[in-house]
């Protein structure tokens, strides 16, 4: 249910040399187990991340995910990482198509877990959710004396109730799952501090079993285009869009700035561009058309790395805009890091971890209120150096604070952590 295809991560030609990391033999000898249900590996790229740097320091790293395009071998090696990989349903549309998917993905991973136990044996289990279920594989091992990290991406209470727009028993079933998950873990990594207040608060968790490890972009692989005028179709500016089009990711929102800034506003020198794919495609794609926007809004679909980072390149201003609600306030979103990366100012709406990530590289709009979004994205056209100065400031935060090498010693330390206590 809680299946997500987030965009690539930028490959940019741009050199940053990344600070210090971790000893090569901070975890020498200890062999670690990594279970993520919704991305295959490695197009999961903050499990691969991950994975990549406790190899780096010493672990033995094995992976248990789900096939994907490109991605179906049963077993293979890469990098130094086993990969492990399932058969899964298509994702769940009803109760029963839930239980369906959320079922055989626990019978393949704890078929594999005890595969992976008999050959090549491990000494932690590490989950990453969504669903929180994986404690569920876990439980035996830690009978066996073996740890368990939960690894907290994405806060799924919160998020049912942003899709669905209510609570009830199934949210009820939810909140269980998590209280479960953390009363099972030994740490919990949270993905920022809004995460580990939850884990805290809501989980019970002590301080300092809960450590804050960030995903971010790898700034050893990034390269920016030259710029492609053939996104503009022909018009002064354009606008980028890149992420998940479900119902919570707020594209209706976004079809409204622009119906404002077109119809209203008589302003048709701007050219919106959405890359993405998801459940709400095809709704978004008609209610473009009955807006008459289908000339304004170039919906590009999953596209490859090459046109994906064309666009981004291309961009004059790039837009996030998740609503305002207790999911998207708590969460830090990939697409905000992945502008940042490649210099691009930004709008979005006022969400907490939306302002800690981009600072002063972002203008922030009225929670939920199409208007005032399409407001501040006219204000950056405006205005080029007040553009590239965001741009400018983005990118500094991403070399100083965000990227993956500043993360990749918290990971190990909350692994150090794990095995000390």
């Amino acid at each position: 249910m809680f299946r997500y295809d987030t965009p690539a991560e930028a490959r940019m030609t741009e050199t940053v040399t990344p600070p210090p990391t971790s000893d090569a033999t901070a975890l020498s000898g200890r062999k670690v187990l990594i279970v993520v249900e919704n991305l295959p590996v490695p197009f999961d790229r903050r499990v691969w991340q991950e994975s990549l740097a406790l190899v780096a320091a010493g672990a033995e790293v094995s992976v248990i995910c789900p096939k994907g395009k490109g991605y179906e071998a049963d077993e293979e090696v890469l990098e130094g990482v086993n990969v492990y990989r399932h058969d899964l349903p298509a994702e769940g549309a009803s109760a029963a198509g839930y239980l369906r998917e959320y079922s055989s993905a626990l019978l393949h991973e704890t078929r594999l877990a005890w595969k992976v136990y008999f050959r090549q044996s491990f000494d932690v289990i590490h989950a990453c959710n969504p669903p929180d279920l994986i404690f569920l594989v876990a439980l035996p091992f830690k009978l066996l004396g073996k740890k368990f990290v939960f690894d907290h991406h994405d806060i799924n209470p919160e998020l049912y109730e942003a899709k669905f727009n209510k609570r009830g028993m199934f949210w009820r079933l939810l909140l269980l799952f998590e209280r479960l998950t953390f009363a099972a873990a030994d740490i919990v990594i949270s993905t920022n501090d809004s995460y580990r207040k939850i884990a805290i608060t809501r989980g019970g968790k002590r301080p300092d079993r809960v450590f804050v490890v960030r995903s971010g972009p790898d700034l050893r692989r990034v390269r920016i285009l030259p710029a492609d005028p053939a996104w503009r179709k022909g018009r002064a500016f354009l606008v980028g869009f890149v992420g998940v089009i479900g119902d919570q990711e707020g594209l209706d929102l976004l079809l409204e700035s622009v119906r404002h800034i077109v119809r209203d506003l008589k302003r048709e020198d701007i050219q919106f561009v959405l890359v993405g794919d998801g459940p709400s495609r095809a709704r978004m794609e008609a209610l473009s058309i009955e807006m008459g926007l289908a000339d304004y809004v170039t919906f590009l679909g999953r596209a490859p790395d090459e046109q994906l980072f064309s666009v981004l390149s291309s961009a004059d201003v790039c837009v996030n805009p998740d609503r305002v609600n207790p999911m998207n306030t708590a969460s830090t979103m990939n697409k905000i890091l992945e502008y940042m990366v490649m210099k691009k100012p930004i709008v979005q709406f006022d969400v907490v971890e939306g302002r800690v990530s981009a600072e002063d590289a972002s203008l922030y709009a009225k929670p939920n209120d199409p208007i005032d979004f399409a407001d501040k994205i006219l204000e950056l056209l405006a205005d080029p150096a007040r553009r590239a100065a965001a741009g400018e400031i983005g990118r500094r935060r991403i070399e100083s604070e965000l990227s993956w090498s500043h993360q990749i010693p918290k990971l190990i330390a909350a692994y150090t952590a794990l095995f000390k206590g």
